[in-house]
C-alpha cells in the first residue's frame, strides 16, 4: 500500500512574464516540509507547474498524493484530459500551435505515472491556511535583484 501524502502548491509572478516564485508544502503524518524556489524571467503558469513538479520530485518512493492547487490551469489540465490530447497530438493544441510549457507538462506527466496523483482545486487568497502559506513562500522566492 502506497503512503498517502498531501501536497499544497502555489506560484507567483511579479509581472507576467517577470520574476517568479513557487512554494510547496509536503505533509506526511507528523512530517511537514516547506519548499520554494524562483526564476528571474518566467510566467505565473510556469511557477504553478514547478511548484507541483518540485513537490513530487522530493518524494523518495511512489506515493498516493493529494495535490491542492489554486491554479485552474494545472487542475483542469488533468480533470479535463488536456494532457492526454496534447501528448497524442505531439504536444500541439487544437489550433496546431505548440502547447505552452510543454517541457514542464512532460515532467509533471512523468511524475504522475510514478505516483497516484489526485488534484484538488482550492480557492486562492481565501481562508485555506496551507494555500496561503504556499503563496507566502512563492512570493518570498521571487528574485529581488531584477
Amino acid at each position: 500500500m502506497k503512503k498517502r501524502v498531501t501536497l499544497y502548491t502555489d506560484g507567483a509572478c511579479s509581472g507576467n512574464p517577470g520574476g517568479g516564485g513557487w512554494g510547496a508544502v509536503l505533509l506526511y503524518g507528523e512530517h511537514r516540509l516547506e519548499l520554494s524556489g524562483g526564476e528571474a524571467e518566467t510566467t505565473n503558469n510556469r511557477m504553478e507547474l514547478l511548484a507541483v513538479i518540485c513537490g513530487l520530485e522530493r518524494l523518495k518512493y511512489p506515493c498516493a498524493v493529494d495535490v491542492y492547487s489554486d491554479s485552474a490551469y494545472v487542475v483542469r489540465a488533468f480533470e479535463e484530459g488536456w494532457l492526454a490530447e496534447w501528448e497524442s497530438s505531439d504536444w500541439k493544441k487544437a489550433d496546431k500551435k505548440p502547447v505552452l510549457n510543454a517541457d514542464l507538462w512532460q515532467r509533471l506527466l512523468a511524475l504522475t505515472r510514478v505516483h497516484e496523483v489526485t488534484f484538488h482545486k482550492v480557492k486562492g487568497h481565501a481562508d485555506d491556511e496551507l494555500n496561503n502559506l504556499c503563496d507566502k513562500l512563492a512570493r518570498a522566492a521571487i528574485p529581488k535583484d531584477l
